[in-house]
């Protein structure tokens, strides 16, 4: 029988001391939603949107401080530049696949515009990673409802991971990964602030967990040696600390070198993108105190990482092709060993 999917702190695995917050996700930062749409027929198509909602905007405040940091750009991320140029988020972020995202950025549009009858210039922010692999993609599947589904069913609750939304048919490290969360809580000025990521996996690599390499070709020996080397990674970074759009390009080039931790290649053809943004109102911390956010995101997308690829379940997609799931048992007896994580049951 195939293994259920479980986070890797279910599993014993534990990234970094910090505390995680009350669901261990992005939506422990007050205010930012998850909602996800699945678009699976069981065979050819395994693809969907996810979306991170701030519900900070609307009327009154219809900008919170951003940025954007692209550590390779082989990727579509619509509305990047005008981040990157004025310091601002002015949308939720929609996440899909490679050829729907023009799709899906239309959509988010029209989300907008109704959202702001008054306004005439809006910049909707989506991004893409390719599941091409699992999924037809050319078939270009995702709809406007898909997208607004996402949207408006958005919560603040603990998000659904792995095969889901924009990751049902993604693959990372030479397995079936998919959407992974996390957060981590720190000290601010004598008061708890919240660190939380949201991932879309889908890039090469040799998986890493707690510094020890897990080659795919030791534990899935039949795994298809055919599969992409990987195409791309989406991190988002959602934080209630007080920061202003420079720091924030700041803590997204650390969401983008934590990926380096569990393993990334960083080749010539993913498109690895990390977007930062700030929920809090209130004058920015100074930069001598930001060292404990840079702790917090490194850990904090490095665990995100791991439960898109742990919450992932073996996936049988478009010409017959698999992608097989992380064996956890496997990982388990080999951290073990290695005296880096306790020997814990899986399931």
């Amino acid at each position: 029988m195939d293994q259920v999917g479980r986070r890797v702190r279910d599993l014993g695995i534990v990234v970094g001391t910090l505390p995680t917050g009350a669901h261990n996700a992005i939506t422990d930062v007050p205010g930012v939603l998850v909602g996800h749409t699945t678009v699976d027929d069981g065979a050819d198509l395994h693809t969907g949107v996810t979306a991170v909602v701030p519900g900070h905007l609307g009327p009154g405040r219809w900008t919170l401080p951003a940025a954007v940091y692209t550590g390779n750009g082989h990727g579509k991320l619509v509305g990047s530049t005008q981040v990157d140029e004025f310091g601002v988020l002015e949308s939720p972020v929609v996440l899909t696949a490679t050829l729907s995202v023009f799709r899906a950025a239309d959509a988010l549009l029209g989300y907008l515009m109704d959202r702001r009858p008054e306004g005439l210039s809006f910049n909707p922010l989506v991004g893409e990673t390719n599941d091409g692999y699992l999924s037809d993609i050319r078939r270009r599947p995702v709809t406007r409802a898909h997208v607004l589904a996402a949207l408006t069913g958005a919560s603040d609750g603990p998000p659904e991971e792995g095969c889901v939304g924009a990751g049902a048919g993604t693959t990372a490290l030479g397995f079936k990964a998919g959407i992974g969360t996390s957060s981590r809580t720190v000290r601010m000025a004598g008061r708890s602030a919240t660190v939380g990521a949201l991932v879309q996996s889908n890039f090469g690599g040799t998986l890493t967990v707690l510094g020890v390499p897990l080659p795919v070709e030791e534990l899935v020996p039949d795994a298809d040696r055919t599969a992409p080397p990987g195409n791309s990674c989406m991190i988002v970074v959602a934080t209630d600390v007080p920061l202003d759009a420079r720091q924030l390009g700041r803590v997204a080039r650390r969401a983008i070198f934590a990926m380096a931790r569990v393993g990334a290649s960083f080749s010539s053809t993913s498109g690895d993108y990390a977007i930062a943004f700030g929920t809090s109102q209130e004058a920015p911390i100074p930069d001598s105190e930001i060292d404990p956010v840079f702790a917090a995101v490194l850990d904090t997308v490095e665990e995100a990482l791991l439960n898109s690829l742990f919450t992932a379940v073996t996936t049988t997609g478009v010409r017959g092709r698999t992608s097989h799931a992380v064996p956890h048992r496997s990982v388990l007896e080999r951290l073990s060993a290695a005296g880096r994580a306790p020997a814990v049951r899986a399931g």
